[in-house]
């Protein structure tokens, strides 16, 4: 096992790490962090190191001996001797003025058998030190470990996340536990914008963050309540659409009549499991990540589904394949239909959508979302069939519409998207 950082213990009837500080006259100081994980006990330790530290470097000492003379300074008689009196030496002349001997003139003061000492220094001369620095600065909180923190463990290790993204993401889960402090399940939205506030009081004032540095940093959250919703463990996500839009320039529209001719004409440029990524956006309408979701298949009445939308509990949804992309799938999914970055799929869709001559900025891949809202829309597919095909953008009473369709009513209105 590799030694732990400077500062940090674990016992040994506990996994526990703690924090063990020992301040110059006074008590050890031991707290216990709450983890057994090195990274997060860093972070939770860290602005108690950091006041350490800086009290340890207040009270490096600059000594100047207090000296107590015998003689003042300058040229006098001592006895039958001609003496040049210094500072702190008496400096004994023959009679051809050179120095034959030398003695101290004077020396430091005792008291009680110590020598006195004038200690330059921030830190107090006299009483008992000050720990103030120790008692301004926030305890770190230590909320009980449960179920939830388990949550962020199997993420992490499923996918297996480490190194810097790790470090990310107990920080944020770090911020979490202490701005919120509660259990995933009784979370709502205003847990995640509280958690959104941080980060921009961090960063100096909203103006100072970006909303898409934001969703980055939210990221981690995201995705582990999105694998314990899969997993069945939990039924919505607080952290999802928390950052608002208001100072985002950018509104995404739909792709036209026009943009889908280039598209079809130009769509053999792209390889094969991007161009079936292609097809299933613009014939269903689902999200980027929706689609990277699917990993198996059911089927219903005869027509092949997945089940897509696991990051809110208004948004998980029936999805039937389309006619137009049926084609071009596996005989049975049963594995992940798409692998790979996301954000790097996304670029490639970007930079073929510019090649091919749509050059338009707030035309990128999730138009098609918008293009097939206002498809079924003209096709006069009723509102609350759209929201089961597509989803609801927020959390409303009729978030429960569309659940009790059947999937071949569901195929008959998405096929009205296509290609």
């Amino acid at each position: 096992m590799s030694p732990l950082p400077r500062y940090l213990f674990r016992r040994k009837d506990s996994a526990n790490l703690y924090l063990r500080l020992q301040p110059p006259g006074a008590k050890v100081i031991e707290r216990s962090l709450g983890t057994s994980n090195v990274k997060a006990a860093e972070i939770a330790a860290a602005d108690l190191i950091k006041q350490h530290k800086m009290f340890m470097f207040q009270r490096r000492p600059t000594v100047t001996p207090f000296w107590d003379r015998a003689y003042e300074p300058g040229l006098r008689m001592i006895g039958s001797e001609q003496v040049i009196v210094t500072e702190r030496e008496l400096q004994y002349l023959d009679a051809s003025g050179n120095v034959i001997r030398r003695e101290p003139n004077g020396g430091p003061p005792a008291r009680d058998g110590l020598e006195l000492a004038e200690l330059l220094s921030p830190a107090p001369l006299s009483g008992k030190p000050s720990f103030k620095p120790y008692d301004d600065v926030k305890r770190p909180v230590l909320p009980t470990k449960g179920d939830d923190d388990k949550l962020l463990e199997a993420y992490l290790e499923h996918n297996g996340i480490t190194g810097y993204r790790e470090r990310e993401a107990r920080t944020m889960w770090h911020i979490f536990k202490t701005e919120v402090n509660k259990p995933l399940k009784d979370c709502d939205r205003d847990d995640g914008r509280a958690i959104v506030a941080h980060l921009e009081e961090q960063a100096g004032g909203e103006d100072k963050i970006k909303r898409a540095t934001l969703r980055r940093k939210l990221v981690p959250l995201i995705a582990t309540v999105n694998m314990a919703i899969k997993d069945g463990k939990l039924t919505f996500n607080p952290f999802v659409n928390c950052v608002s839009n208001h100072n985002d320039s950018e509104r995404r529209v739909p792709f036209d009549d026009a943009d889908m001719v280039l598209i079809r004409a130009n769509l053999p440029r792209l390889d094969d499991k991007d161009q079936l990524l292609l097809r299933l956006l613009a014939t269903t309408g689902m999200r980027r990540g929706e689609a990277f979701e699917i990993d198996q298949e059911q089927t219903e009445g005869g027509c092949r589904f997945v089940i897509v939308g696991t990051e809110t509990e208004q948004s998980r949804r029936r999805v039937p394949f389309p006619a137009d992309v049926l084609p071009y799938l596996p005989a049975k999914i049963t594995g992940p239909l798409f692998t790979g970055r996301k954000d790097s799929t996304t670029k490639r869709l970007i930079a073929f959508l510019r090649k091919i001559g749509i050059t338009d900025p707030n035309k990128v891949p999730h138009s098609f979302r918008h293009r097939a809202q206002d498809r079924l829309r003209a096709a006069g597919v009723p509102e609350d069939m759209r929201w089961a095909l597509l989803g609801h953008e927020k959390r409303t009473v009729a978030s429960g519409y569309g659940k009790g369709f059947p999937v071949p009513m569901l195929k008959g209105a998405i096929d009205r998207i296509g290609m």
